[in-house]
């Protein structure tokens, strides 16, 4: 049987050997067919795949940052608007809330919205830092849910609160929105110029690369925004109006418009609602309206992407927060940014003036409150549409957006200075129709003309970016200031100093651009070198991120013990040679001089040296101990 056996197992084993290698070279094959390059795989054809997905973020990005930002001002403009109305009338006030001072509540909710940004300079560009460009986009739209939300429970403390923590959100909210056009304007430059050196390098783009870029972003996000004219407009007209009173009652003691008159619409009726709108159907449009503001919320959140990567986020702040602090104001020495501020200051003049100022003082004085919507959708439809004129900017010089809109409003202000329009007169329909059509031209001009502007003037300097949109957006947060405290003044006296502020912005632009023909050296300050040592992921060359701060620990620890160790050696190492070098001496010493009083030196010398090694090993355990 055994011999049976092996006759029979060696042919099998002969058989299998074969078959076994046969195998493993067909799963070789596979192996190399599966890793190997593959014959219809071209990587120039994915590249470009991989960067046009690229660039279609970057243009869902911009579309998502200008609807959050249409949404939540339709949604602050429209119940703010609502609110006011609804707490003017009297006996809205004497039926709901007879004891709460509504009108007192009013006035601080407006002082905390419109003085509160004043202080914006100072935490604005920390704030950016801290969080981010995205995240304090997030985080100011959720401030202004917060402040549609104290609407379900009108009380002191909660109304006035939400409008401070909205005057705190201003400015940080339109500086992260500029910067974060402009970066998105930068990278689909990035995107779209992805083989060249100095995009593969993350070095500076050439001057002007990217400044078509800017000018179509900005047009986007402006056109998309002002459409929160529009829609805030939406509770008015399908809520108020139906529950308002006739011109003729509100009107009945108004006896002058327009250029006349002094403050907002001296005698207009303190009653204006002829019945009250019904409790539950004002919570179902603050539901409505809280709803947006968290669909808004969202948008930031979810849709929009970040405008930096996560290593020049981590060096944007790693200057110091005290460096950080200082820069805006250090960047004043620009004279760029300085012969622009008055600039500034009128694009905050303008803006309120055309909602407040021209649509009461002109619109409603002469209108009546139901037409106040309808001036205020026609504004915002004007602004919608011309902001796309600044495309305009590709092909003509960069001057002819500003003084453009500036030629319009200057205009305009020349002619309202001498229209004095009668009060109860719907025949001035059409004409401050065609008023608000033509301001919003010059405001659409104004606002995607300046942005645009600061974007080219600073589109290579992306470590910049925040600090200057926060210098602008200040100053027209101060504008504002300035409107709100000037709201008992004369009509023509508002008109003048609009006309003053409009014609200094023009003188100071056109200096300021004639210096940029000299050549005129502007001054930048110096921004510091982050500081790299820092934990994260970001520096590899100089230490490890992937260990934890316990093994860092042990390894500076082991680090230390071999410095020691090393020092110890060679101080052993020198005092055996000490020693040697003193048995020799002593040796041809004692060839030479036998006398008792050299031993008597030799034997001082001796205990003296022993000494000072007692003293040292004592140093050097108390230095182990430790």
């Amino acid at each position: 049987m055994d011999a049976a056996d092996q006759l029979v197992e060696a042919p099998n084993g002969v058989i299998n050997e074969p078959l076994n290698g046969r195998q493993d070279d067909q799963m070789q094959g596979q192996m190399e067919e599966f890793l190997g390059p593959q014959a219809e795989y071209n990587e120039d054809e994915e590249e470009r795949k991989y960067y046009r997905r690229k660039r279609l973020g970057v243009i869902k990005n911009v579309l998502a940052a200008s609807g959050g930002a249409m949404i939540v001002y339709s949604v602050y403009m429209g119940l703010l608007q609502m609110q006011l109305i609804l707490h003017y009338d009297m006996t809205y006030r004497e039926v709901k809330y007879s004891n709460l001072g509504l009108e007192n509540i009013d006035r601080k909710m407006l002082m905390g919205i419109n003085v509160t940004p004043v202080m914006g300079l100072l935490y604005t560009p920390v704030l950016i830092r801290f969080f981010g460009t995205k995240w304090m986009m997030f985080l100011a739209s959720g401030i202004y849910a917060l402040f549609v939300s104290t609407n379900y429970w009108e009380r002191y403390y909660t109304l006035v609160p939400s409008a401070v923590a909205i005057g705190v959100a201003i400015v940080p909210l339109w500086a992260s929105l500029g910067n974060y056009i402009t970066r998105m304007a930068q990278q689909y430059y990035e995107y779209v110029n992805y083989k060249e050196d100095h995009v593969q390098e993350q070095k500076k783009p050439p001057k002007g690369a990217c400044h078509k870029y800017i000018i179509v972003f900005q047009s986007v996000f402006y056109s998309i925004f002002h459409l929160s004219f529009v829609f805030a407009q939406f509770p008015m007209r399908f809520v108020l109006n139906d529950t308002l009173h006739d011109d003729e009652h509100v009107l009945f003691n108004v006896h002058s418009c327009g250029a006349n008159i002094s403050g907002v619409i001296p005698g207009f009726n303190t009653t204006v609602l002829k019945n009250l709108p019904r409790s539950m159907l004002l919570i179902h449009v603050e539901s409505v309206l809280m709803g947006f503001a968290f669909l808004a919320m969202v948008i930031f959140l979810v849709l929009c992407g970040a405008a930096y990567r996560p290593t020049e986020e981590i060096d944007l702040r790693s200057i110091g927060w005290g460096n950080i602090f200082q820069l805006p104001f250090k960047h004043l020495r620009d004279y760029r940014l300085r012969l622009l501020c008055p600039f500034f200051i009128y694009s905050g003049f303008e803006s309120v003036f055309a909602v407040t100022g021209f649509s009461l003082s002109y619109g409603v004085c002469v209108l009546g409150l139901r037409k106040l919507w309808l001036l205020i959708v026609v504004y915002g439809l004007s602004c919608s549409v011309f902001s796309s004129l600044s495309l305009c900017l590709l092909r003509l010089p960069r001057w002819v957006c500003l003084m453009g809109g500036a030629a319009v409003h200057a205009v305009l202000l020349v002619v309202l200075l001498a229209f004095s329009p009668p009060p109860k007169d719907p025949e001035y329909l059409g004409p401050l129709l065609v008023i608000s059509v033509l301001w919003g031209l010059g405001t659409a001009l104004n606002k995607t003309g300046v942005s645009t502007l600061l974007g080219m003037l600073y589109a290579e300097e992306k470590e910049r970016l925040d600090f200057v949109f926060t210098i602008y957006h200040w100053w027209q947060a101060f504008a504002i200031f300035i409107v709100y405290l000037w709201s008992h003044l004369p009509m023509r006296a508002k008109l003048s100093i609009l006309l003053a502020t409009l014609l200094l912005a023009c003188c100071c632009y056109w200096v300021m651009e004639r210096r940029l023909d000299r050549k005129v050296q502007f001054r930048l300050p110096r921004i510091p070198r982050p500081r790299h040592k820092v934990k994260g992921y970001r520096y590899l060359e100089e230490d490890n991120s992937d260990e934890s701060d316990s093994e860092r620990s042990e390894e500076n620890d082991k680090e230390e013990e071999d410095v020691k160790d090393e020092e110890d050696e060679e101080h052993v190492a020198e005092e055996m040679g000490a020693e040697d070098r003193r048995e020799e001496g002593q040796v041809e010493g004692a060839q030479g001089v036998d006398s008792p009083k050299a031993r008597r030196r030799g034997a001082e010398g001796h205990r003296h040296r022993w000494e000072d090694a007692n003293v040292k090993d004592g140093v050097r355990e108390e230095r182990e101990a430790a």
